[in-house]
């Protein structure tokens, strides 16, 4: 009676005798295995990192969008800030200006904020200050205004000229001092949050003073809590709403609004929803990869079995029996798909650091789905070592014997 640490050892000699056919037997699970592992791990990548783009975006918050101008105004701002659950919110208006710094000009977006916008888009300072809303003429601007549009690298309490062109055809030119230097963006494929590298904040109040306007193109508000800010967000709809004369059978109709609003639960959602396609896309690849690799063993040990028929009939001769055979074949088959299985796993773990790295993402390996992995190598090579083994199995001594 064969045991299993004999069957193993029968195998490993199997292998070491046949070097190249072991190696390729390997390769199909290893490559299906590198495949699965690297795959399942770049999707788990891809939900942490577009999760870690939301966060970036901002601290819970709610975003209210005018569908046209002069819709917002002071009143609205404080019947949002007057809604439970809000506990900060900033105006935001943009305006095309051309900024001077030296004798260099550039046309610049310059954004209209106070100082709740800092905590709401999570914005880091690189250097200085950010705005309070006792400030005037003083601006802070993004890391590639500092560095890399002028000629001239900005520092914090260096001044620029804006000059703005008004609605009426004025052009007014104001100096500011810069207060502030915005942090570089994070490495990203997928723009994140309200403010870019290329922005210059100054505060809402003296854009408008300026312009000689009172109204805001935008609200970014900011919620308690994460758990509670579909709650929050449901609250501000329905007071903007009411607000707008917008009739009770539309609220649940956005086009029938003036405005429209995002929060970073949806955005999250919206997120994880694009991450989880590609994860599933990924698997999917990956099994087929695994599939073909199982093709394969099956393919090499059918023909093993046909080179080593003369060694079975040897062994059923000297009293090997078929369970014998069958068991012999599927350990050689197990040990293979371990082998192929292990070298997988450093294989995709490797290729999907790699990757992780290149693309800026943060590498992430679920123990869980590597051990997953490991044990679908094992099950493909049970199932792809059976036929072949049974075929072994089976045969008539006195014909293996006799085989050429």
């Amino acid at each position: 009676m064969v045991n299993i640490v004999q069957s193993m050892r029968i195998a490993a000699g199997s292998i070491r005798s046949a070097k190249m056919r072991s190696i390729l037997t390997t390769l199909g699970i290893v490559i299906g295995v590198a495949a699965v592992i690297a795959n399942v791990s770049l999707g788990a990548s891809f939900n942490q990192y577009f999760a870690d783009l939301s966060l970036d975006a901002g601290t819970n918050y709610i975003a209210v969008f005018g569908k046209e101008p002069n819709l917002f105004y002071e009143n609205e701002m404080k019947l949002i800030d007057n809604t439970p659950g809000i506990v900060g919110i900033s105006p935001f208006k943009q305006k095309s200006a051309e900024v001077t710094y030296y004798s260099t000009s550039k046309h610049i977006e310059i954004s209209g904020v106070t100082e709740d916008i800092k905590e709401i888009t999570n914005i880091e300072l690189e250097e200085g200050s950010f705005l309070n809303d006792k400030d005037k003429y003083v601006t802070v601007i993004g890391h590639d205004v500092a560095y890399d549009k002028f000629d001239r690298t900005i520092s914090t309490q260096n001044s620029i000229d804006i000059t703005f062109r008004t609605n009426d055809g004025n052009i007014i030119t104001r100096k500011f001092i810069v207060k502030g230097i915005i942090e570089k963006s994070k490495e990203s494929f997928i723009p994140s949050g309200a403010i870019g590298d290329n922005d210059i904040l100054i505060p809402a109040s003296t854009l408008n003073e300026i312009l000689g306007e009172n109204d805001y193109s935008a609200f970014l508000a900011m919620a308690s809590s994460l758990d509670t800010i579909r709650e929050t967000d449901e609250k501000v709809d329905k007071r903007l709403a009411r607000h707008f004369s917008v009739p009770t059978r539309d609220m649940d109709n956005n086009d029938a609004k003036p405005y429209f609003m995002s929060n970073q639960a949806e955005d999250l959602d919206g997120l994880g929803r694009l991450s989880d396609a590609l994860a599933a896309l990924l698997i999917s690849v990956a099994l087929i990869a695994l599939v073909v690799g199982s093709i394969g063993i099956m393919n090499i040990m059918l023909v093993t079995v046909t080179e080593r028929t003369r060694e079975i009939g040897i062994m059923k001769s000297l009293g090997f029996t078929n369970s014998n055979v069958l068991l012999l074949f599927i350990v050689e088959s197990i040990v293979l798909s371990v082998i192929g299985g292990l070298l997988g796993i450093v294989l995709g773990v490797t290729g999907a650091y790699a990757v992780q790295m290149l693309m800026g993402m943060p590498p992430v390996f679920p123990v869980e789905l590597i051990l997953v992995g490991f044990s679908v190598s094992v099950i493909v090579g049970l199932i792809a070592g059976v036929y072949p083994a049974n075929k072994a199995a089976k045969m008539n001594t006195v014909d293996a014997l006799r085989h050429e």
